[in-house]
């Protein structure tokens, strides 16, 4: 059995992991998906550190999953615990002292994406259906309307409080049909900024609400 704690992106709800989560119960290992507080515009990178630190506890061989903009959580997060590996799933992947808004002008993300929409053929401009949920079941956007939660800005100015990147077995899984962070995009960051490859999987940015089962395939298939 290994523990999977699971970091939510923008807006920090656990529910984005909630049809991961019996996947991963059912096939035998423990499952904790981590609430941040990420409307608060009192709280920030270090409190979002603070709340994976004690979901993980005193929990051995973790495997820390992190979602979108999680990713510059988990490097702090690994820190400052023991973690046995690392999964970043269609996830920002920071350089030390870098802030999540500097992030996107850094990587290029948003000349990708826009590259990214003219060679798929769909809309340019940002919206949620076209970029989110366009491969999300039709039933299960509409259950997360009640779990949305805006990002506070605050962790936007807030500096990824690494050293160097931590020295943990570090998976990069991105989503073969992710318009928001398109699948090249992801493995030229992964490629540059970690020196892996990206590995593609089924979905969208939202996977883990497309398609839990095929994630989670992937996030266990590595276990020792």
């Amino acid at each position: 059995m290994s523990v999977f704690v699971l970091i939510p992106g923008a807006g920090g709800s656990a529910w984005f992991w909630h049809r991961v989560v019996p996947e991963l119960r059912a096939r035998g290992h423990e499952a904790v998906a981590v609430d941040l507080p990420g409307a608060d515009p009192s709280a920030g990178l270090p409190e979002y550190t603070d709340a994976v630190v004690a979901a993980i506890g005193d929990r051995e061989d973790v495997v820390l999953v992190a979602q979108s903009m999680g990713g510059f959580t988990a490097p702090m997060a690994c820190a400052r615990v023991p973690v046995g590996a690392l999964v970043l799933v269609n996830a920002m992947v920071p350089l030390p002292g870098e802030t999540p808004g500097e992030w996107w002008g850094n990587t290029g993300s948003e000349p990708a994406r826009l590259a990214a929409a003219e060679a798929g053929g769909y809309g340019a401009e940002f919206d949620l259906e076209t970029y989110f949920l366009h491969d999300v079941p039709a039933e299960v956007a509409a259950d997360g309307a009640d779990h949305e939660r805006p990002e506070a800005d605050v962790a936007f100015g807030q500096a990824c409080d690494i050293r160097r990147w931590p020295d943990v077995t570090t998976r990069v899984l991105a989503g073969a049909g992710d318009r928001f962070f398109p699948l090249e995009f992801q493995r030229r960051v992964a490629r540059d900024r970690l020196g892996i490859e990206a590995e593609s999987i089924p979905g969208g940015h939202l996977a883990a609400l497309s398609h839990p089962g095929s994630l989670v395939d992937r996030l266990v298939d590595q276990l020792p």
